[in-house]
């Protein structure tokens, strides 16, 4: 049955699975970690804490799925850059993990004790839950787009090379830290403007206003970056695109100017970075015209415009070697078996609706906005 579709399409569409897998969670968990960063800032007092923890409370967990799912499908689809990724970002990654363990612990504790210490400090645990793993998740794409330190032998074994935690924090990798950080804390403030009453939602509109314009100058900034100041990746050696993975058939170069050349050969492609320039922009004017449903939407847009502009800049590699161009990752030398890759095809259409069809029936069940009243009127029943 495998050979119904060709390898090389196989791996095409796997690749932009990887990308709705990733978008997803950036959508979906997104605004969850957006809420949780700006938590000290939007709320100041307990009662209004508690509002926003419950704006998110009821589905954070579904919306952690799309994590789940995004890591799962790198494994069976893609080992070795997950084998490359979780040796070269192996502290980030734990890090990440380390403040996404703190979030349920947080929901599940801190309305547990009335005393304001206890929930001060659950308060501060549930801030890190958002703000690291937003900040790591856009450092992490800021050295792929500079290239991995990792190299392939004649056996295929990956060797990572790099210095650890504090080399991934260089100046382009803060940079798309940043970018991350400001675009998911815009999309979790609209997200609050959408789902809150009172001086939250007045606070987390005034912070729209701040961080979307930020999140475009940031975004734009690194793009000038991208074009000027980092050498990109190209096939000097054509891949086998229907052949087994092996990297090492083919042969790569940095080269100046190589993450532009994509919109050169596919002019259609700038429009995804235009998506991601323009779309926070006009989540920005929605909401200044009190339009926050719209507004939520343009931002979701905004954040696949930017994934999607690392993704198609990069195509069709997926991890680039800077010490070893000819030993990079491409969608053509990286992936599983194309029996493997066609059984989890076949999965995903079958399941992939029906996690769609359970997020819009959950979210549509819970519509409706959460106000201070509904905390003290049901003070024992909510986080």
């Amino acid at each position: 049955m495998h050979t119904l579709i060709d390898y090389e399409i196989l791996r095409l569409i796997w690749w932009l699975f990887l990308g709705v897998l990733l978008i997803g969670f950036a959508v979906m968990d997104g605004f969850d970690l957006g809420v949780a960063a700006l938590l000290p800032f939007v709320a100041r007092t307990d009662v209004e804490r508690r509002v926003a923890i419950n704006s998110i409370g009821p589905v954070w967990e579904g919306n952690q799925v799309w994590l789940i799912l995004g890591a799962g499908a790198i494994f069976a689809a893609w080992p070795a850059i997950y084998a490359a990724a979780f040796s070269g970002f192996y502290i980030a990654l734990f890090l990440v993990l380390a403040t996404l363990i703190l979030r349920p612990v947080g929901f599940e504790f801190r309305n547990k004790i009335a005393d304001p210490r206890w929930r001060a400090f659950w308060d501060w645990a549930l801030f890190a839950s958002g703000l690291v793993p937003s900040l790591v998740f856009g450092v992490a794409f800021g050295n792929l787009l500079q290239g991995v330190p990792f190299r392939i032998d004649g056996e295929l074994r990956i060797a990572y090379e790099g210095g650890g935690l504090f080399e991934l924090l260089n100046p382009f990798g803060l940079l798309a830290g940043l970018v991350s950080l400001a675009m998911l804390t815009t999309h979790g403030a609209l997200y609050l403007s959408l789902k809150t009453e009172g001086r939250v939602r007045d606070r987390a509109r005034a912070y729209v206003r701040v961080g979307a314009p930020v999140t475009v100058a940031l975004f734009a900034l690194a793009g000038l970056w991208v074009a000027f100041g980092i050498p990109g990746y190209a096939l000097t050696k054509a891949a086998v695109m229907d052949g087994p993975s092996n990297p090492l058939f083919k042969e790569a170069a940095r080269q100046p100017g190589a993450w532009l050349a994509n919109y050169a050969a596919y002019p259609w492609m700038v429009a995804v970075p235009a998506v991601g320039l323009l779309a926070p922009l006009a989540a920005w004017r929605l909401s200044a015209r009190e339009r926050p449903g719209t507004a939520f939407i343009a931002s979701g847009l905004g954040v696949a415009g930017v994934i999607g502009t690392a993704g198609v800049s990069m195509f069709p590699f997926l991890m680039p070697s800077n010490i070893a161009p000819s030993a990079s990752l491409t969608v053509w030398d990286a992936s599983s078996s194309q029996n493997t890759l066609f059984v989890m095809l076949a999965a995903t259409l079958i399941f992939l609706p029906i996690v769609l069809a359970y997020t819009g029936f959950v979210f549509r069940t819970l519509r409706g906005t959460i106000s201070p009243a509904d905390v003290e009127r049901q003070t024992n029943s909510l986080y």
